[in-house]
């Protein structure tokens, strides 16, 4: 059967998801960098774009239409982990590293930022402070609200989510009473130790192969708990304002095995921080100019250095 004509080999992928999900205006500036940079070795692929699988015991992918499409040195993936699935994008990113790619992030990595309460595992046997916490697997959420270690006031949130979502402060235990029976059941949640001094304001560090080259201090709108700016918040600049803070988030970056990371970090106290989350596809701010040459840079030495390959 004659087969469709391969498309141009690229060596440098930016994977995102499928249409017509729209790309963030980072996504969009980064990938203007990367053409600039490695033109038609560069490519823009959408998960929905392609297809995957075996032929002749030989790992392979193809468009639509039937094309093959040479697997890429490496793939800057920008979707973020709290919208992927196990059977759909998860696995075309294990097949793209079974196929010889570099992820960035690499796919372990990825999986642990999936899932809040991995991060916290990997970052408390790091020795990286952290928000007190309590999670469960099967438990019913109506008899773990009711545990007597769970102490309130908390935050609360699903272990999957991102962007801010789904986050709120509880009180008191008789509002987690009261809610439980309303919280989504599919997808456990996490009650988590509440910062006070942090209310409605965080310190995001953006990370790239272990330099932080990014921060901003971001602001809640309207005194809300959640500082997101895609929740309405505001950012300052601030690089080399809180050099503890960065420090710390390099190493929460390491600890989780990202290349590319950016870090939220709450304020204790006046010079004291505890890691809330680490994010393996970051957005990041229009004036945050030295971000796409350093991911452009973090892309570059692993094109010329194989060998090197990983986030930690």
């Amino acid at each position: 059967m004659a087969r469709t004509a391969l498309p141009t080999p690229a060596d440098v992928w930016m994977l995102v998801r499928e249409h017509p999900a729209p790309l963030r205006r980072s996504t969009n500036e980064l990938a203007d960098a990367l053409k600039a940079r490695h033109g038609s070795r560069f490519a823009v692929w959408h998960t929905d774009e392609l297809v995957l699988g075996v032929r002749d015991g030989r790992l392979v992918l193809q468009t639509l239409g039937g094309a093959d499409v040479p697997a890429p040195k490496v793939v800057c993936v920008r979707q973020m982990p709290g919208s992927m699935r196990h059977d759909r994008e998860v696995t075309l990113l294990r097949h793209l590293e079974r196929m010889g790619a570099t992820l960035l992030n690499p796919l372990d990595a990825q999986l642990v930022c999936r899932n809040k309460i991995w991060q916290l595992q990997e970052l408390a046997l790091a020795g990286l402070p952290v928000p007190d916490t309590l999670s469960y697997a099967t438990a019913p959420l109506e008899g773990v609200v009711r545990t007597p270690h769970l102490d309130a006031p908390c935050v609360v949130k699903p272990v999957n989510g991102y962007k801010g979502m789904q986050v709120f402060l509880a009180p008191d235990t008789r509002l987690l009473h009261d809610v439980a029976g309303a919280l989504a059941q599919e997808t456990p949640h996490l009650f988590q130790q509440y910062v006070d001094r942090s209310h409605g304001r965080d310190l995001r560090v953006i990370v790239i192969d272990g330099e932080p080259v990014a921060a901003a201090v971001r602001t809640s709108h309207n005194g809300a708990l959640a500082s997101n700016l895609a929740r309405g918040g505001s950012a300052t600049l601030c690089l080399g304002r809180y050099p503890q803070a960065e420090a710390l988030a390099v190493a929460a970056a390491r600890a989780v095995g990202l290349a590319i990371a950016g870090v939220d970090l709450l304020f204790a106290s006046a010079d004291t921080y505890t890691i809330c989350e680490v994010n393996s596809a970051p957005g990041w701010r229009p004036e945050m100019t030295a971000v796409v040459p350093a991911i452009t840079e973090c892309i570059t030495r692993r094109l010329d250095a194989p060998a090197e390959c990983g986030g930690k």
